[in-house]
């Protein structure tokens, strides 16, 4: 049994060819001696042909496996010993349904794996000569009983059976197998829509991997990719899986690797990259169909015709194969009762017919559809809602749309608020972004009256940065991610360090790449939710705080880009002309800021790109503000897009002019009612900036009493302390965004890195901020406007105002800037009013924005 035991140990690390190799090999070492009726010979030899049969089954055809199996039972039933026959009937049974499961023939896996655990515990009454062996297999037929319950939305069912398992475990000792139990407890919990908690368990389930059964990292992956798409996080999914999918294609674990393709495809579906999501897709099918999976390979059809069907959608006609396609395909998946999938192909079937017209066929469509079930994924949902709104928009029920758009958003904010850390919170809003572009456009098909500006203004606060709508919670302090953290910065330092001597960096890169995958997969879970939701403003708490100021509220639909404004107690709808024209000079006065930011240019070059700036500011004053005229008080931009890279102060008709940046109505309303304590000021310099913005003590002149950091004073732990209670905080470090994950967006300290991911942990967030050496602004912007950075970690953390460079800054003219900026700030003005005489000494080199309140 030796050559049995090696065989099982290297089919585990999914190298089935060697693994049925050493399997013949046993058998014929057995053969050598038999056949025989000692019953430990046929013991071994059906032992070693139920492995067989599931190695077969992985590495080529399900059926295979199974007729193998089916050539074992007769020896096994003509066994007189009791004991071997319940033990080789358990084995039997359990394989079978292992194979069954593995295929998503889950319904039929039930009644064999109800045998396999009576046959068991009729063992245990029998006495076994194995104990610890039998327990080992005892709890994984809980397990996987609880994991076919799971796949077949029977809840209740699979926690029983699965916390059986994890208990039993525990008791024994079996740390493996309680690794595997965490693992499918992460499944069940993705599937009951708390995915925070589902994130735990597969960290678990690592942790313990990694130590014990690397084997598993690769299945792992895959069901974690299930979550982060839960989410919205296509791009964690890509990283999670482009990682893997050599070694599983190394490896040709057919079933893991298909399915591992089936999930990149899909998060390429979401990324919009429809060519890489029809290659996986068609490639995950044909593995599923040489293996006999005929679900999964329905399943793999389904993301084609997503990824077909999103094509499609981008011309001026749907081709009649397609509703055709999806209605056929939706009929298989009802055959091999995978509901909920057979569900979202009918719906899709509908919008389809919506699309050509086709109202009735589209009515009749979705009036066959149970309504969604307490598992159904948040995404299926959104599409429903889609579907319907657009259909009762086609027949000109815009009443029925709005009232499906806003089901939808509601069930979308459901999802949210049982999200862990920000960048869960901030990544679902792709699952609405559709239903709100739809509400945005019914709306605007009524008109430019005050009515329809006031529905605006609704639908936008409901659709757009929710990350901010919730109140922060306060000292969130993970003890095992403040570890990780620190682990990160010292790894930073030291690759800082080894690119300053010249000394190779790529193991110190790849550690360092790996401990923020790391931190961030922690960070999801840290907190079972990120704060208690606020209500979403309303005009007239808007208008009431606002006095007479005004708040000006872009957003766009198709290429339209309006603005929603609120002043004197008043709301009208603006309509501003293209939106791709507005985006155009943005993004070049941008990069004009940028190129211009030096410090030394030569003059004709520095000329030649002010020139250039003043030119694209002007298109967006003409386009933008011009038509707004007459506003009066000080300004509130929400901006949307693009338009989040404009320093408003450059626009000729914002000079001198107060203006604060928010992401939201909501936010800002939350920012400006946040109580005003009476703490300390801090100034920081950090290390390795020129003498100009170092000068913190020269700032320290406008304050009766500050606490400098710098030199060796100035680490990130002793930062973080100064920001906790602070009334005002100036910071003068280099900073970087994290384009992949903006919680690690970062401000560089003597010890290293202070990360946005840390400010989770303050108890009482500063009053103000103000990042004077970076550009550290809200320029990392998800689907639904979600504004993300270190501002943006600030802003959502609970800091009332930020202020922050929108684009590069040179030294001096930023040391400038922030000398008036305190000076002002000092003598008692605002920081909107004290940054808007700033920057109106040379607009151009001091572009800066106040964000918050």
């Amino acid at each position: 049994m030796d050559l049995h035991r090696r065989a099982v140990e290297i089919g585990h690390t999914g190298r089935f060819t060697q693994e049925i190799q050493l399997l013949r090999q046993a058998l014929a070492t057995l053969d050598t001696v038999g056949p025989s009726d000692d019953v430990d010979w046929v013991r071994a030899r059906v032992r070693i042909l139920i492995t067989l049969a599931f190695a077969e089954a992985e590495s080529g055809t399900l059926a295979r496996g199974l007729a193998r199996l089916a050539q074992l039972r007769p020896a096994v039933q003509r066994l007189t010993d009791e004991r071997v026959r319940a033990e080789l009937n358990a084995a039997i049974d359990g394989n079978h349904a292992g194979m069954l499961i593995r295929s998503g023939r889950y319904e039929e896996s039930i009644p064999l794996l109800d045998s396999a655990v009576a046959h068991k515990e009729r063992l245990l009454e029998l006495g076994s000569d194995d104990p610890g062996r039998l327990m080992d297999s005892m709890i994984a037929s809980l397990a996987n009983r609880g994991q076919a319950f799971l796949e077949m939305g029977q809840i209740e069912s699979a926690f029983i059976n699965l916390n059986m398992a994890i208990t039993l475990g525990l008791d024994h000792g079996l740390s493996m197998r309680v690794a595997y139990v965490r693992h499918q407890l992460g499944d069940l919990y993705l599937r009951s829509g708390d995915i925070p908690q589902a994130l735990r368990y597969y960290q678990e389930a690592e942790r313990d991997y990694l130590e014990l059964g690397p084997f598993m990292l690769p299945r792992l992956r895959i069901d974690q990719s299930q979550a982060l798409i839960a989410a919205g996080l296509a791009d964690e999914v890509a990283k999670n899986l482009d990682d893997v999918l050599p070694q599983m294609q190394a490896e040709r674990v057919q079933q893991d690797l298909a399915e591992a393709e089936l999930m990149r495809a899909t998060a390429a579906l979401m990324e919009d990259n429809l060519s890489l999501g029809r290659k996986l897709a068609s490639s995950a099918r044909r593995r599923f169909k040489r293996r006999g999976s005929d679900a999964w390979a329905a399943v793999a059809a389904l993301i084609g015709l997503r990824v077909d069907i999103a094509r499609a959608w981008r011309g001026a006609r749907i081709p009649v194969s397609l509703p055709t396609r999806a209605s056929q395909l939706a009929d298989e998946l009802t055959t091999l009762r995978l509901m909920d999938e057979a569900a979202l192909a009918r719906t899709l079937a509908a919008r389809l017919e919506v699309r050509r017209g086709n109202v009735t066929e589209a009515t009749m469509l979705l009036s066959a559809l149970r309504r969604p079930g307490p598992v159904t994924p948040i995404e299926q949902r959104m599409l429903l809602r889609l579907t319907r709104a657009e259909l009762a928009a086609a027949v000109g029920n815009r009443r029925r749309a709005f009232s499906q758009a806003r089901a939808g958003l509601n069930d979308l904010g459901n999802a949210r608020d049982r999200m862990g850390g920000l960048e869960l919170v901030s990544a679902t809003a792709i699952h609405g972004q559709q239903l709100g572009d739809l509400a945005v456009r019914l709306v605007l098909d009524g008109g430019d009256s005050a009515a329809v500006a006031r529905r605006m203004f609704g639908w936008l606060e409901q659709t757009r940065a929710q990350m901010y709508r919730y109140e922060p919670v306060s000292g969130i302090d993970d003890p095992q991610l403040v570890e990780l953290i620190g682990e990160i910065r010292n790894l930073g330092y030291a690759l800082r360090q080894a690119k300053l001597d010249g000394r190779p960096t790529t193991k110190l890169r790849s550690r360092y790449a790996d401990r923020q995958r790391a931190a961030m997969r922690l960070g999801w879970h840290a907190a079972s939710q990120w704060g208690k939701p606020r209500p979403v403003a309303t005009v007239s708490e808007v208008l009431a705080r606002l006095g007479s100021n005004a708040l000006i509220s872009f957003t766009v639909s198709g290429d339209a880009l309006m603005a929603v404004v609120l002043a004197q107690g008043r709301v009208r709808l603006v309509r501003l002309g293209s939106a791709a024209q507005a985006t155009e000079n943005a993004m070049r006065l941008h990069a004009d800021l940028n190129a211009m930011a030096p410090d030394f240019l030569p003059e004709p070059l520095f000329e030649a790109i002010s020139a250039s700036a003043r030119k694209h500011a002007a298109a967006l004053d003409a386009q933008l503000m011009r038509p707004l005229a007459g506003l009066n008080g000080d300004l509130v931009i929400v901006p949307t897009g693009s338009l989040y890279a404009v320093p408003w102060g450059v626009l000729d008709s914002l000079r001198s002019r107060p203006v604060v940046v928010a992401p939201s109505a909501t936010a800002w309303l939350a920012a400006s009612a946040s109580p005003v304590h009476s703490g300390h000021t801090a100034l920081v310099r950090g290390p390795g900036l020129s003498a100009a913005i170092g000068e913190i003590d020269k700032l320290a002149a406008h304050y009766e009493k500050a606490t400098l950091l710098a030199g060796e004073d100035a680490t990130s732990f002793r930062v973080l302390e100064s920001l906790d209670g602070a009334s005002l905080v100036h910071i003068a470090a280099h900073g970087e965004h994290e384009a992949e994950n903006a919680l690690f967006s970062r401000l560089e300290l003597v010890d290293g890195a202070l990360f946005a991911h840390e400010l989770a942990r303050l108890r009482q967030p500063p009053r103000q901020v103000v990042l004077a050496a970076c550009e550290l602004a809200l320029n990392r912007i998800r689907p639904g406007d979600e504004a993300l950075g270190f501002a943006g970690a600030l802003l959502a953390g609970g800091v009332g105002t930020v202020v922050a460079a929108a684009s590069r800054v040179g030294d001096q003219p930023a040391a400038a800037a922030m000398d008036d900026y305190h000076r002002a700030l000092a003598s008692g003005a605002s920081p909107a009013v004290a940054l808007a005489d700033a920057m109106a000494v040379d607009p151009l080199r001091r572009p800066f924005v106040c964000l918050g309140s």
